[in-house]
Parts: structure tokens; C-alpha cells; sequence
């Protein structure tokens, strides 16, 4: 059997209406809203080793950090999830790398999951001769390995609820977000949603998240683009009051995201307009603006040269 390789890249995504907390399968225990972030993505290569005796995870830049033993783990069980699927039986070398940092909050393993979902499930049915998995089913082999990575097989809008995930009719926007630091996370997002259980006000978390989300599609319908901003506002702030109130607590947020958030704040209370603000389980800052603020993010990028700033300039 000689050499092939395949390859995919998926980007990341971020959820302005927010899940956490699980429920078995992997399952959101509310929807969540997320946007496609295409600037900030994943590449993975499968190659066919015929001289293997098991699959290889095989770091493929030599600047990125390297994966943890446990985590390399976790790919690997995943790409034989894959293959059990196709009834392939070739052993195959994972190589994968990212555009941006890893491990910090920025959603490294949505954009890696759907890219190595993609990559092995086109080697394996061009191995086995079978015809290759649709994106829902690819979305939904992903989302076992990684809960969020569903949402970035659509774009540029998605919803997930329960099982189903489907891309939604929303406008496309211009995608920042502000680096408050690169380093890996204390805690992952995978503990995260275990101690969320522990915080007393993690009940109605669902209610509140399903009400949110309903006035923020019904806001986009009316195009109240201030409504929009101060619930999403609101729902990054729910979450993160999670964190800090959880059995023990823990927490993302840094001066640096304070000092950021506080800008964009009064950058909306200066121009009566700016960009969607959002937060992941992380310290660093989202911003979302519409196709025609060029401006708006232009003069507010300049004001957060001190900070590393990715998409769209």
C-alpha cells in the first residue's frame, strides 16, 4: 500500500449565546448561537503509514506547543472512533497544526476536531472505497469529541440544540479578537462545565440562555443592533458569574480582559455604536462588528495596539 495523504482545515467558532453545563452524550443542556471564525483555524494531514502497527499523532509546527500525552491521546481515540466507522483498517500519521494559539480560551479544539474529523473521514472512505460521510454526520461525530466543534462544520452563523446542528440565516460580520494572553488555561473548558454545577446560581442558567437567545434572534430580525450588544453583553457575563461562583471557584477574567471591556464600553457610550463583545472560557476578547463599521473597528483597533489582535483588519 503506498503513501497517501488527506487534508482539511475547519476554523474556530465562538458562541455569543453560551452553553455550559452537559448532559450524557456530549449534549448541550441549553442552545447555543455561535459565529464562524475563518481567520482563526485548524489544519490536519492524514498520511497512510503501511508499515505501522498503530496510528501517530505527529506535531506538524515546530513552533506550536506540544501536545500533552493525554491529549494526544484524545485525537488518536477519536480518529479510531472514525475508522471503526468505515471498517478501516489502515494505521495512518495525524499531523496538525493551528493559526493561532492554543489551549487560551480561543476554541484550539472546536477548529482541530472538525479538521481531524474531515481529514480522516475522506481518508477512510476513499481507503474502504465507501461513500464519505455527509457534514451532519461528520458534525455529529465531532461534537462526541468535542461538544463546540459541531458548530464549525457551518458558517457563518450556527445553532446548536440537543442533537441538531444547522446553520442560521444571519448577517455576516467582521471578526476580532483581542489576545490578552496566550497562556494555557488553569482550567480546561472540559472541567469547566463540571464546576459550573456547583454554583448557586447555575439554576435557571438554562432559562435565562433560552431567553436570551430568542430576543437576540428577534433582535437581528429588527435589526436593533443595541439590544443585540447588551444581551450578549449580559450572557458573557452569565457565564463568567459561574466561574466565580462556583464550589471552588475559579476564574478567567485578567486585568487585561477588564481593561479591554472596559474600552469597548466606553467606545459604545462615545459613538452610541461599536461591535458585539463576547468572552469565552478564557481571558481573551471577541468583538463582532457589522459589515458597515469598518470605521467603528478601524478607530477601536488603533486604541488596542497594545494588545495582539486577530481577523479581520
Amino acid at each position: 500500500m503506498s503513501a497517501e495523504t488527506w487534508s482539511a482545515s475547519a476554523p474556530s467558532n465562538i458562541a455569543i449565546i453560551k452553553y455550559m453545563g452537559k448532559a450524557p452524550g456530549n449534549l448541550p443542556l441549553n442552545p447555543s448561537l455561535s459565529y464562524t471564525t475563518p481567520d482563526c483555524y485548524s489544519t490536519v494531514s492524514i498520511t497512510v503509514d503501511p508499515e505501522a502497527i498503530e496510528d501517530t499523532w505527529v506535531a506538524d509546527d515546530p513552533d506550536s506547543p506540544l501536545l500533552t500525552a493525554s491529549e494526544r491521546a484524545r485525537f488518536l481515540r477519536h480518529v479510531q472512533l472514525i475508522k471503526a466507522h468505515y471498517g478501516c483498517e489502515a494505521h495512518v500519521v495525524v499531523r496538525g497544526k493551528n493559526n493561532f494559539p492554543l489551549g487560551c480560551g480561543l476554541a484550539s479544539s472546536a477548529s482541530s476536531f472538525a479538521a481531524l474529523t474531515q481529514a480522516v473521514s475522506a481518508a477512510c472512505a476513499s481507503l474502504t472505497d465507501k461513500t464519505p460521510a455527509s457534514v451532519q454526520q461528520m458534525a455529529q461525530w465531532s461534537r462526541v469529541a468535542s461538544g463546540s466543534s459541531c458548530r464549525s462544520f457551518y458558517t457563518p452563523w450556527s445553532l446548536w440544540d440537543g442533537e441538531q446542528v444547522s446553520a442560521v440565516d444571519l448577517p455576516l460580520m467582521r471578526h476580532m479578537v483581542v489576545v490578552v494572553s496566550a497562556d494555557k488555561k488553569a482550567v480546561s473548558s472540559s472541567q469547566a462545565h463540571q464546576r459550573v454545577l456547583s454554583s448557586d446560581v447555575f439554576m435557571g442558567r438554562s432559562n435565562r440562555a433560552n431567553k436570551r437567545l430568542e430576543a437576540v434572534l428577534l433582535a437581528f430580525d429588527h435589526g436593533n443592533w443595541r439590544q443585540i450588544f447588551e444581551l450578549v453583553w449580559a450572557e458573557f457575563w452569565d457565564m463568567h458569574a459561574l466561574f466565580e461562583t462556583a464550589n471552588p471557584s475559579f476564574g478567567y477574567m485578567t486585568p487585561g480582559s477588564i481593561a479591554v471591556l472596559n474600552l469597548v464600553r466606553q467606545y459604545w457610550r462615545q459613538h452610541n455604536d461599536g461591535p458585539l463583545v463576547t468572552m469565552d472560557a478564557g481571558p481573551n476578547v471577541h468583538l463582532l462588528f457589522r459589515q458597515d463599521q469598518q470605521q467603528h473597528q478601524k478607530r477601536l483597533g488603533a486604541q488596542l495596539g497594545a494588545y495582539q489582535v486577530l481577523g479581520d483588519s
